[in-house]
Parts: C-alpha cells; structure tokens; sequence
C-alpha cells in the first residue's frame, strides 16, 4: 500500500524531466519500492547487519550530520538510512576465474536510502559469479528523521507536494559528496589492483535509480574517477552533453517505470549524436526498483543483458 500511495503522489507532483540530469528527480525517496513485493512494504528497524569486508572511505563524516546510520528490513530485503561515512564492500571472483574487469555497484533509494541487497550486494555477487570484480559503494545520503515514523511523516510532507521546493543546482553541487565517495571509490580500487587481481584501466560503474544519477554525474563530473563503462539501471535519461571519449553506456528501464519511462530518451539521443557506444534496453512491464527481484517480468533479464554487453565490449575474458 506505501509503495503504490508513493507513485500516485510521484504521478501527479513530478514534472517531467526535461531540463537536466536532476530536474525533479532528487525528491524520488520511494524509488526503491518495487510493485510487485508491495506485500512486504512495511518498514522494520533492524540492527545494522555485519558488513566484516566493508573498507571506510576517505571521504570523512558528512559535513553537518545528526542523525546517524540506521538500517531496516523492506519488500525482503535490507536497506541503509542516514549513511554519513562512505564504505566500499569487495566482492571477488575466485582467482581462476577472474577477467581482471570491475565494477563498482551504486545502489538506489533518492539520496535519500540505499537497497543494499537488491541493487547492491546482489548484484555484487552475480557479477563475482562472472568473473568480475565488484564493489558496492555505501555512499552518504541526505539527512532524514531518526526514528522511523518520523522518516515516514517526512516522505509522506515531501511527496503531498507540502514540502518547500527547493532551487534546482549544478549536480557537481547538489551531488557533491557522492560524487566524491565515487572517486574515492576508484582511486581505493586502483590503488590495490594488484592485490585483488583488477586491472586499473577496466574499472566500471553500474548504478541503480538514484544510483544510475551518481554514474552518471561521476562520468560526467568525476574528474579521476574516468569509468570504463557505465550502466544505467531505471535511471533519468534526460539529455546531456557527454565529454570527450564518453565511456560504453548501458541502459535499461520498463516502460511502465512511474518515474522515467514518459520524458523520454534523451540520454541515449546525447550518446549516440557524441557517436558515443550506447546500447538501450526498454522492457515492456517491469516498474521501478526490480533490480534482482525475480519477477515473471522480462525485466529480470536485464542482468543477463548487461553481462552479454560486457563480454561483447571484452570484459568477460581476460586481457592478453
């Protein structure tokens, strides 16, 4: 019931995203709430997980922070709130296996929250599977409410339109210190890339939703982060200019998707006008948030997909 009250709120008070990378898309707290899990919508606090592989980034606290991190239990899966320090988790394929490529996996939730089973460390373990490296960056998140129905209160103000707008930024401003984790992220992963078997120059990013926001906006703003590749999942696609040698982009979303799928695909215009590698997947059902949720959907197979693309860009065999 919360998620579906979300998107009717998020059907009626989002404009179209027609005038940047972020126009209306950083109030999209409920973007991790998939449809078809909507039984399991209730949010439980939980104790934070173990997280015994998690390296602390050099990012620092979140300037100003108050609240600190909490975590709770949704649609079956784990998500993280309130996150005011960056950790990057490892997850590596078994040394016969790998192919020398990674990823760092960026999960969504609108800045706001992070689904770190389903568009993180699920992910991270499929790609491992695969013989590719992967990293699940926690990054900071904007401040919200401490205790639970209070977070619900705020979200409830935020989407009835009751909240004050606030002026639309630069997203090298308004995603400042997540673009920073980002950076923070590569250059941790490029300086142990002998240790855990990647090679410096085939280093990725596949970001989910608000996640797929941070990918983009580190490709476009990262200065040394420089992805190989980057992927899209349920993310904005409003137009850009891409910079000079624009990585491989992958995207994919449903076209029933409440938040992206109707302003169009202007992303994908900007890539292939820069002459730029794109490929673009629009599956016909799927909402947002599916991410590695199994789904009678052809939306799951956005994974498999994804990883054909990187073996037929070379990153599935290692470089000779």
């Amino acid at each position: 019931m919360q998620a579906q009250i979300c998107m009717e709120k998020n059907r009626r008070s989002i404009r179209p995203l027609t005038a940047g990378l972020l126009a209306g898309a950083l109030a999209l707290a409920c973007a991790f709430a998939p449809p078809a899990m909507a039984q399991d919508d209730k949010m439980t606090p939980i104790a934070a997980p173990a997280q015994p592989n998690a390296i602390v980034l050099d990012t620092g606290a979140l300037p100003g922070a108050t609240v600190q991190e909490s975590w709770h239990r949704q649609y079956g899966s784990v998500f993280a709130r309130n996150v005011t320090v960056a950790t990057l988790t490892p997850f590596l394929p078994p040394k016969g296996k790998a192919t020398g490529a990674a990823v760092i996996v960026a999960p969504g939730g609108g800045f706001r929250t992070l689904s770190m089973n389903n568009e993180g460390w699920d992910v991270a373990r499929a790609l491992a599977d695969k013989g590719v490296a992967a990293f699940v960056l926690k990054y900071r998140l904007n401040q919200t409410p401490a205790d639970m129905p209070a977070f619900e209160r705020a979200m409830a103000e935020m989407f009835s339109g009751a909240a004050k707008p606030r002026p639309q930024q630069d997203p090298a401003v308004e995603l400042a210190p997540q673009i920073a984790d980002a950076r923070a992220a590569f250059a941790l992963v490029r300086s142990r890339a002998a240790e855990w078997g990647v090679d410096r120059d085939r280093i990725g990013m596949a970001g989910f939703s608000a996640g797929a926001m941070l990918t983009l906006s580190t490709a476009l703003y990262g200065q040394d982060a420089k992805p190989a590749f980057i992927a899209n999942i349920y993310g904005p696609l409003s137009p850009v200019t891409p910079p000079a040698g624009a990585p491989p982009l992958f995207v994919a979303l449903a076209a029933d998707d409440p938040f992206f799928a109707n302003a169009g695909y202007g992303l994908v215009d900007s890539w292939r006008a820069a002459k730029r590698p794109v490929e673009f997947h629009l599956y016909e059902q799927g909402g947002h948030g599916f991410g590695m949720y199994p789904k009678t959907t052809t939306s799951t197979g956005w994974f498999d997909g994804f990883t054909r693309w990187l073996g037929m860009h070379g990153y599935l065999q290692r470089k000779s």
